[in-house]
Parts: structure tokens; sequence; C-alpha cells
């Protein structure tokens, strides 16, 4: 269990919210951090593994203007997926990640771009995180930085109240 994922577990809670994923290249392992907390039934929805660019649209309905446009490695792809897989669940809140875990290059862009998107009551938005690393550690690393992006999005949220 992550201390990271807990935290975004108990403010979702407190605030009465539930999250739910969609992954590319974490490839399910932001899920397995959140289901790894005790009693994260109450916040988290599940999530979909969308791997493959076809299914980003089919089932996550990210346009495929974007995906010609701008490439699945994007910051609009990472926002239109968190906003579909919100729709899909119902989810308060909506997390993506989309990028390049390596070792080689994707839509020309190298090993370590990633874009992790939020998608919330209002607000649509995404982040571009750089990261070193081999596949795995980057893979972890946007686990990480999806999850930061959510606390520090619902600690703001509290602080307002």
């Amino acid at each position: 269990m992550t201390d990271l994922a807990k935290r975004v577990h108990l403010l979702l809670r407190a605030e009465g919210g539930t999250v739910s994923t969609a992954e590319s290249l974490t490839g399910g392992r932001l899920a397995v951090r959140f289901t790894d907390v005790p009693g994260i039934s109450e916040t988290f929805l599940g999530g979909a593994v969308t791997y493959a660019t076809p299914l980003k649209t089919s089932m996550l309905g990210v346009d495929e203007e974007i995906v010609e446009e701008h490439g699945v490695v994007s910051a609009e792809c990472a926002e239109a997926m968190a906003s579909g897989v919100r729709a899909m669940t119902g989810a308060t809140y909506g997390l993506s990640t989309t990028g390049v875990a390596g070792p080689d290059a994707q839509e020309g862009k190298p090993a370590g771009t990633v874009y992790v998107g939020i998608a919330g009551p209002g607000f649509v938005t995404s982040e571009l995180v750089e990261l070193d690393g081999d596949r795995t550690e980057i893979q972890e690393a946007s686990c990480e930085a999806v999850l930061a992006a959510l606390e520090v999005r619902l600690r703001e949220q509290t602080a307002l109240r």
C-alpha cells in the first residue's frame, strides 16, 4: 500500500467523492495502487486499461480527431481519457495516464514523456511529466504523479470550504 493512495482515499472519503482510472502506459498499476488500500471500495469505483489506441476511442470516447491531431501521448488525450472514464463510471473524479514507458520513442516523443489527467466537477486538467528510468520506474512514477496531482486538488478544495 502506498501512503499517497491512502491519503487520496481518506480525502475522497471525507468529501464523499469517488474516483475511477483510465490507464495506458501504467497498464493497471494505478488501479493496483488504489486496491492495495484497505477500505478503498468506499471511494474507488474501478477503471479501464486502454493500452491500445482503438480502445481509447471505443471505450473511453476519446475523439478520433484528438488522436489524429495530437496523438495519444498528449495533454488532449489525457484529458479526454480522464473525462471518458469519469462519464463511463459516474465517479466524482477520473484519472488518466498516457505516455511512453520505453524503451523506444512513440509519436516522436522519447521514453519518459507522460501526461496525467484529472477530470472532476467543473474542470478537466492535465500535466506533462518528464521522467527518467526504465519501463517499470517510469510506470511507477506516472502513478505517483497522478496521485499527487489529485491529492493537491483535493487539499485545495478542502481548504476552500
